[in-house]
């Protein structure tokens, strides 16, 4: 087949769940079909990234998506006064359509893959285009849902009614979307289950679910030798997500200090994008390393005694938690932070979501030099038997066949 893949990032380096997510599903369709590649780019992205990708895709074409406050702010005015979702709003760019325009006149296509909700607005207006066009949607999570979680964990009113609101503005609009693709995969059978739920009495509704989980390649990044008796903590995510953000604040204010008590001269890495920095002050002198984004994680996995997900919120699969097993570290988590992924509590994880159990086990293992090494040895059996692109996804040929 001919495939229209559309992504609003370029997935590649894969250095984040949505670009690990996207760069393999386009890797594998690619090894079957003929893609085209349709994407926005980002300020740090590289044209040897575009290289990269040409490797695999019949073509490549790119536009930058620009992000400012007065675009942002005039984008939640209009959410406002017409009643839609911001983060929707806020990535309706003109110059996307046009470039998607420009290149169905130039080539013919049996399909758009549409990767994450957020592109599925150009996948429905290419159709008005094409009309004869199977519409795939790659839906990386149930994203309402990722609203109505910080909802509940929110103190600040302020916030609290913009998160509410954008819950319920984005549910109608994913309704409304899926109902209307050929053909809907989740990385979940949770979101798969509250999607369909959504769609259902709606008129217009014939999509076809599938579960396709996250995937990495376990052949090209070998398991991490740690440094020994190195008592580091480690946290990974790109720090301008809200869920992420409020996981590691719950971490600082609540876990660290149970664990600092027991283990005073233990360290906590905190490795991802933009960290706030109230999130900074908040950690000043406590033992606390605010990375951001590094090109090279290999130092901080090398000294990582555990890695911790201390996650409240969010929808779809934590990557982070498969590249942990991939990398062979001892993985903590919050029964959310794990969601959607299989597991085995006690054997290649250990799961957790009071403060006080969340402290004890991160002791636990920083202190059992045994139990960190079987989690470790676990983890990485696991994801190779399980969460490996080359066998996983298969299961896209069901989808395009």
């Amino acid at each position: 087949m001919r495939i229209l893949f559309l992504s609003q990032l370029l997935p590649y380096p894969a250095d984040a769940g949505a670009k690990v997510r996207a760069y393999y599903t386009l890797r594998w369709l690619a090894q079957q079909h003929a893609v085209t590649l349709v994407a926005f780019t980002r300020p740090g992205d590289s044209p040897d990234a575009v290289t990269h990708l040409q490797q695999y895709c019949q073509a490549v074409h790119t536009i930058p998506i620009r992000r400012s406050r007065w675009r942002d702010g005039l984008a939640f005015t209009i959410s406002l006064l017409r009643g839609q979702s911001f983060i929707i709003r806020r990535d309706q760019v003109a110059e996307m359509d046009a470039l998607i325009h420009m290149v169905l006149n130039q080539e013919q296509f049996d399909a758009i893959h549409s990767d994450q909700l957020w592109m599925a607005q150009y996948a429905l207006r290419a159709r008005q285009q094409a009309p004869g066009l199977r519409l795939v949607l790659d839906e990386h999570n149930a994203c309402f849902q990722i609203f109505a979680r910080l909802v509940e964990g929110e103190s600040n009113l302020l916030k609290r009614l913009v998160w509410k609101r954008e819950a319920r503005y984005l549910e109608r609009y994913e309704a409304r979307v899926c109902s209307r693709f050929d053909r809907v995969v989740t990385v979940t059978r949770e979101d798969g289950d509250i999607l369909s739920d959504l769609v259902q009495g709606r008129p217009s509704a014939h999509p076809v679910f599938s579960t396709i989980p996250i995937c990495v390649d376990t052949d090209e990044v070998p398991a991490v030798k740690p440094e020994l008796h190195k008592l580091s903590v480690l946290s990974l995510g790109t720090m301008f997500w809200p869920p992420n953000v409020e996981g590691v604040r719950w971490f600082l204010e609540q876990v660290w200090p149970l664990v600092q008590e027991v283990i005073p001269d233990v360290a906590f890495s905190i490795v991802g994008k933009d960290p706030p920095a109230e999130l900074q002050g908040m950690a000043k002198g406590k033992g606390v390393e605010f990375a951001g984004y590094v090109p090279d994680l290999l130092p901080w996995l090398e000294k990582a005694g555990v890695f911790v997900v201390p996650l409240l919120s969010g929808s779809g699969m934590r990557v982070k938690i498969i590249d942990a097993w991939r990398w062979g570290l001892p993985v903590v988590s919050t029964t959310i932070g794990a969601e959607g992924i299989q597991y085995s509590d006690g054997e290649n994880i250990l799961i957790a979501d009071s403060a006080q159990a969340f402290a004890r086990l991160v002791v636990q293992v920083l202190s059992d030099d045994r139990l960190a090494c079987a989690l470790r040895e676990n983890g990485r059996r696991w994801v190779e038997q399980h969460y490996d692109w080359r066998s996983a996804y298969s299961a896209w040929d069901a989808v395009y066949g």
